[in-house]
This record gives C-alpha cells, sequence and structure tokens, in this order.
C-alpha cells in the first residue's frame, strides 16, 4: 500500500515539473573590453500569455534589441549590450510571466576589462600648433550689419537735412508783395478776364470788384476797410480828409459812395444794373485806386531845405 502511495506522489511531481515552462538567459561571452559588444538571448519555452519584462542593467547598456520571435514554441528576444566602464557587473535576475505566474532567469556576471596600451610601441609626434579655422560668412556677418544699419543712418541723415530740405526750398514758391496800387490794378485786370458779369454773374462781379477797392484802402491807408461797413468807411475817409493825412478829391469820396452803395444793392436788394453802369463802375473803381493815396510824410530835413 504505501508502495503504491509512493508512484502516485512521484508521478503527480513528475507532471507537475513536466508542465512548468522553462525560463532561460544566456550570453554568449562573459568577457569584454571597453565598447566591445555582446549578446544577450532571453528565451521561453511558452507562447501563450507570455509578458518579457523591460531590461534593468547597472554598468551596462543596450545598444540594439530584436522585436521577441516564436521558435519551434518558444519565445526569443535578443539584445546587443556593452559596457564602457571597466569592472565586473551582473545582469539580474529578470522577471518574466508566464499566464500570470512570475519566473525568474539566473543572474549572469560580465567582466568589462579595459584595453591595454602598450606605449613603448606607439609612435610619438611632436605638438602640433593651434590650427585656425577658415573663415565664413558668420564671422563677418556682424561687422556687415552694422555696416549696413551705419550707411542707413547716414542716408537718413543726408536725406532729412540735405535732400529734403533743398527739396522745399526748391518747391516753396518764391514772390513778392505787390505795392497796394499795382496789385489793386493787377486783380482789376484779372477781374476783367473772367466775365463774371459778361456771363449774368452780376453779384459775383460787384462782390469781387468793392473787395478790390476796400483791399486797397485798407493796406494802403491801414484802416480796416474790409471789414467795416460802407457807411463806416465813407466816415473815416470823409475824418482823413478833413484831417488833411490823404490826399484825394470830394468827387473821388463820391464814386466811392456810388460804387459802394451800388454794390450794397446788387447783392442785399438784387439789383440789376445795366452794362452801361457795370462799365462805369469799373472805370470808376480804378480811378478810385489811382486818386485815393496817404499823404507823404516830410521829414524836418526836407522842410528847411
Amino acid at each position: 500500500m504505501k508502495k503504491q502511495i509512493f508512484y502516485i506522489l512521484l508521478l503527480i511531481s513528475t507532471i507537475s515539473f513536466a508542465q512548468k515552462p522553462m525560463v532561460k538567459a544566456e550570453i554568449d561571452t562573459t568577457n569584454i573590453r571597453i565598447g566591445e559588444q555582446f549578446n544577450l538571448k532571453i528565451s521561453v519555452d511558452e507562447t501563450q500569455n507570455v509578458i518579457l519584462p523591460k531590461l534593468q542593467l547597472q554598468g551596462l547598456e543596450i545598444i540594439d534589441s530584436t522585436k521577441t520571435d516564436t521558435v519551434k514554441n518558444s519565445l526569443i528576444r535578443k539584445y546587443i549590450l556593452t559596457g564602457f566602464d571597466s569592472g565586473a557587473f551582473y545582469i539580474p535576475q529578470q522577471q518574466i510571466f508566464v499566464k500570470n505566474q512570475a519566473y525568474l532567469t539566473d543572474s549572469l556576471l560580465v567582466n568589462v576589462a579595459t584595453i591595454a596600451v602598450d606605449t613603448t610601441k606607439i609612435k610619438k609626434f611632436p605638438i602640433k600648433s593651434i590650427k585656425s579655422e577658415p573663415l565664413t560668412f558668420d564671422d563677418y556677418k556682424i561687422y556687415i550689419y552694422i555696416l549696413l544699419a551705419a550707411l542707413a543712418i547716414i542716408g537718413f541723415w543726408i536725406y532729412w537735412f540735405v535732400i529734403r530740405k533743398r527739396k522745399e526750398e526748391e518747391e516753396e514758391p518764391t514772390y513778392r508783395a505787390l505795392p497796394p496800387y499795382e496789385e489793386a490794378i493787377f486783380r482789376l485786370n484779372e477781374l476783367d478776364e473772367k466775365l463774371l458779369w459778361q456771363n449774368n454773374k452780376i453779384k459775383e462781379y460787384y462782390s469781387e470788384l468793392t473787395q478790390i477797392v476796400r483791399g486797397y484802402i485798407e493796406r494802403e491807408l491801414k484802416v480796416p476797410a474790409l471789414e467795416n461797413t460802407t457807411d463806416e468807411v465813407l466816415s473815416m475817409l470823409k475824418d482823413f480828409k478833413d484831417a488833411e493825412t490823404i490826399l484825394t478829391s470830394d468827387e473821388t469820396i463820391k464814386k466811392l459812395k456810388d460804387l459802394l452803395q451800388e454794390a450794397d444793392l446788387v447783392k442785399f436788394a438784387k439789383s440789376k444794373p445795366l452794362a452801361l453802369e457795370i462799365e462805369e463802375d469799373r472805370k470808376d473803381a480804378q480811378d478810385i485806386v489811382s486818386n485815393l493815396k496817404p499823404k507823404p510824410i516830410i521829414e524836418e530835413n526836407d522842410e528847411l531845405e
């Protein structure tokens, strides 16, 4: 009876051992020199529900790795590793899950050795002087930018203070103010060329005609004739004549009175004088300008002479 139980337990343990998946970590060498590469292979003799770990290393580095491959009902993944520091480094146990059961690989030891240098066989060379690099655009661009900025500023100053000022001086009209009499005669001739009253613009004609006469009086006698009414202008002229500060005649003042009153009638009462009357008023305007002058100032030296 005991013998039968022993065989049953042995059979159960054998079945369990046979069902346990095998996980393995292998390297193709255990000794490398600094910078040399070696291969690590992790294999699992199971293909369903297998989770391979992210490789954890200390002192070693992963250069490359392959995708997980299936070979004869086993999963295999290969890594290319190297080391850049001398010493002995362990590839620690890696935890692999197979059907939610964790299994550990063996830890592996890798020795990384330095490269022995035989200084007796190394050919010595003299120390070379520092060789300067060839100049490029980047070496000059800061100076080019400064030069362009300086030229732009100089160009702006030349334009602003020389060319623009000269241009303004050239474009600025140069003229001289005519004396009051010459200006009045010039404007009367301009008025004739406009042909205003001939084109039935009588109001505009008389407005300009009286403005020319008033402007002459204002400039020549230095009184506000353009702003004052007809009566105020006539009153000032009578006062000037009584004070003997102007050279004119009663007839000239009467012509001025008639002209200003006729213009007021045209502008405010819509009067329409005949062509003969308009021509007569034009003639009177020139006579007023010609015969209304300020009395010249006689200095004491002239009286003594």
